[in-house]
């Protein structure tokens, strides 16, 4: 008895939250380990089919750097970074588009729909929904690098029309991070940028980014450094520091997009932790880091 009263708490304690979120859109970065283990992938899809199912719109961008790798190693290309970004030349971005477009993002709409939901997979030249160009990279000073990265894009319209149409009719868009140029071309663009731009485009109520560790954390060795709460005018003084670096920056640039474009609350959370996001969702403490305006 005493444990069926315990889930009749933890219900209890969702309800104010069920009622703040119905109806309203959350853009969630799907990535890192858990679009690799297969627990945590039936937990994440779970959450994401519970939300639908209370009301909550779900939208799910996903990455899958390291799936494209690894099938570029097999077809015998090396892959190359600048500065974080992947060198792509005309096959690796097929590759790329082979990958994301077509056995990620497929098998992520056939999870959700064998777990109960409903969900359309979507890449960025459907509807002309990501437009992008050509990205240029520059050194700390702003000034050019002359390096080619190939069709590595850069965002400069998201069109989200289509993404609406899907969640009025009920459906979870699931949206590979590529995207179209003026000139059709294909360009591969970082996941996290897109999320941060769909949330954007969507004036979505949340942006929350599945990364491999708790959030932001002041020293990664030690755990008990996290950051609980960032205000965004103290991102500036954590970049110079050194607390958000590498692959913390992209996330955390997208969570800033989003928030000058209006979105309510931003997370960056750790995808290893089973049903992580209703935690961050319908719980008075949540997980994580939450990067707010003030």
């Amino acid at each position: 008895m005493k444990e069926l009263i315990k889930k009749a708490d933890v219900l209890i304690e969702a309800l104010p939250y069920i009622r703040q979120f119905s109806d309203k859109v959350v853009v969630i970065k799907y990535g890192g380990s858990a679009m690799e283990n297969e627990q945590l992938k039936q937990s994440v899809i779970q959450d994401i089919v519970l939300m639908k199912f209370i009301g909550i719109k779900p939208v799910i961008v996903h990455g899958g750097g390291k799936k494209i790798s690894e099938v570029m190693l097999r077809m015998g290309k090396e892959p190359e970074f600048v500065q974080g970004l992947r060198v792509t030349d005309k096959e690796t971005v097929e590759i790329a588009e082979m990958v994301l477009a077509g056995s990620i993002n497929k098998g992520i709409v056939q999870l959700i729909n064998q777990l109960g939901g409903q969900a359309v997979g979507l890449c960025g030249k459907d509807g002309n929904m990501i437009q992008a160009k050509k990205h240029e990279i520059t050194d700390e000073l702003g000034n050019p690098i002359p390096v080619n990265l190939g069709y590595v894009g850069e965002i400069t319209h998201i069109e989200p029309e289509v993404i609406t149409t899907l969640l009025n009719a009920n459906y979870i868009p699931v949206v590979a991070p590529n995207g179209v140029g003026e000139n059709g071309a294909t360009y591969n663009i970082n996941a996290d940028t897109v999320a941060g731009e769909m949330a954007a485009a969507l004036k979505a109520e949340k942006l929350i980014l599945l990364t491999d560790q708790l959030g932001i954390i002041r020293d990664l060795d030690d755990q008990s450094t996290l950051i609980p709460t960032v205000i965004i005018d103290e991102i500036d003084k954590l970049v110079a520091d050194d607390v958000i670096k590498s692959g913390m920056l992209p996330k955390v640039e997208a969570c800033v997009t989003a928030l000058k474009a209006g979105v309510i609350k931003t997370h960056i959370i750790d995808g290893r932790l089973p049903h992580t996001i209703l935690l961050e969702i319908f719980t008075s403490t949540g997980v994580g880091t939450e990067i707010i305006l003030r």
